[in-house]
């Protein structure tokens, strides 16, 4: 039963199982929270069921890819500093070399015909993934009419009036701390002795982890782009609170309407390749910083270039998960009963429903109007209809991408492109 003790599993089980769960999680983020409870709470009992909502809002809390950081967390139950590191990285490394090959095919061969028909059917299903998304956060966010005003203002501020991202992200929490105080979601248990000096050393690494890359580029590098492209990512993992699609919302706008390091078909294409693997969704900024050193290569070779642009932006967009859930995690019994915070994260997750919103315009623009209005492409319009239709009625994401790709490969060879 949920409710049952939980015994913690052993060193050797916990491996074997991270190994399993880096290869087969799949589903963004809902989906592997799902296979994480199924698995860990139902099936093997090594967390009760309210110990591990308690370390999910913990992580809601948190900028950044909840999934990842509740399989940080419940490593470090189990096995402490190291058990915690060692499960975030058998939840990325997987996922992280397959989308690196996927990279390294889309920089060579993106303009051939099978290629694009390929990525044409999965970027339909794209369309679909976030639409899903949407509807299903904002039916969990938007508990009255002051947080669908907060929806409404975010779409408004973001995609009409630019305002940048952080500055709406820090709004929102300062009105929802305010003015939206919420009991917490679960009843808090007698916390355990906090270690504030354990949460200062983990802080100190983490900040000496982030540095040596700075400053090694600030000495070697003569291309300034690195440093750039490592700052910028460092700030997308820093300001995206609301999971996986906040921070699409946000990098897509950044890097396309503001840096203009890639096009929008770059930009819909990483988010299609990302799909296709397991891990975190926000393994898509690794993606993005290899187009984007592909681009500006440099005196470097492309591919040398790629590679180090998107360790850089892989390095930069998780290292801040792992100090934040490595410091907090012996705090996590009085962070989620304090009413404040459950105030500014119900106001900043109603403000994300506008955010990706705004974020779902775009990517139905780009797919489904490419040329505009008056030519509409309408082969990815009803894939992107069929897609919807088959995730709502709980079709598996496999199948569904594997579909969309099958029909858009076909598609452009019948046509001869």
């Amino acid at each position: 039963m949920p409710g049952a003790a939980s015994v913690a599993p052993s060193r050797a089980a916990a491996l074997r199982y991270g190994l399993r769960l880096g290869c087969i999680s799949f589903g963004g983020p809902a989906g592997q929270i799902a296979i994480l409870y199924r698995e860990v709470v139902e099936a093997r009992r090594w967390i009760t069921a309210e110990e591990f909502t308690r370390a999910l809002n913990f992580c809601m809390l948190l900028p950044g890819p909840e999934a990842l950081q509740l399989v940080i967390y419940l490593g470090w139950r189990w096995h402490g500093t190291r058990g915690g590191i060692v499960a975030g990285l058998l939840f990325l490394l997987p996922a992280a070399l397959l989308l690196t090959v996927l990279s390294f095919i889309y920089v060579l061969y993106g303009t051939l015909a099978p290629v694009e028909g390929v990525l044409a059917g999965l970027k339909a299903v794209v369309v679909a993934l976030v639409a899903e998304a949407l509807a299903r956060i904002a039916r969990r966010a938007l508990r009255g009419p002051a947080h669908v005003a907060l929806a409404v203002g975010a779409f408004v501020a973001l995609g009409v009036l630019r305002v940048p991202f952080p500055l709406l992200i820090g709004g929102a929490a300062l009105i929802g701390a305010l003015a939206f105080r919420t009991a917490p979601a679960t009843a808090a248990v007698p916390s355990r002795v906090v270690s504030w000096r354990h949460s200062a050393r983990v802080a100190l690494a983490g900040a000496g982890l982030w540095l040596t890359p700075w400053l090694t580029l600030k000495a070697v590098a003569a291309d300034p782009f690195l440093g750039h492209a490592y700052r910028f990512f460092t700030v997308a993992a820093l300001v995206t609170f609301g999971g996986a699609y906040s921070v699409l919302a946000y990098a897509n706008h950044e890097l396309g309407a503001v840096l203009g390091w890639l096009s929008a078909p770059q930009l819909l294409a990483g988010v299609a390749l990302a799909e296709t693997t397991p891990g975190p969704l926000v393994l898509v900024l690794q993606f993005y910083g290899f187009v984007a050193g592909w681009s500006h290569s440099g005196t470097l070779a492309a591919g040398t270039a790629a590679l180090l642009t998107a360790g850089l932006a892989s390095w930069a967009t998780f290292l801040p998960s792992f100090v934040l859930v490595l410091a907090g995690a012996p705090h996590i019994e009085r962070l989620t009963a304090s009413p404040r915070l459950g105030g500014a994260l119900a106001a900043v997750t109603a403000a994300v429903v506008g955010v990706i919103a705004s974020f779902a315009v775009a990517v139905a623009v780009g797919v489904l109007i490419p040329r505009g209005l008056a030519d509409p492409d309408w082969l990815q319009g009803a894939i992107a209809v069929a897609a919807l239709a088959a995730l709502l009625r709980g079709a598996d994401l496999g199948w569904v991408l594997a579909g969309a790709a099958g029909i858009g490969l076909c598609a452009r060879l019948i046509s001869g492109g």
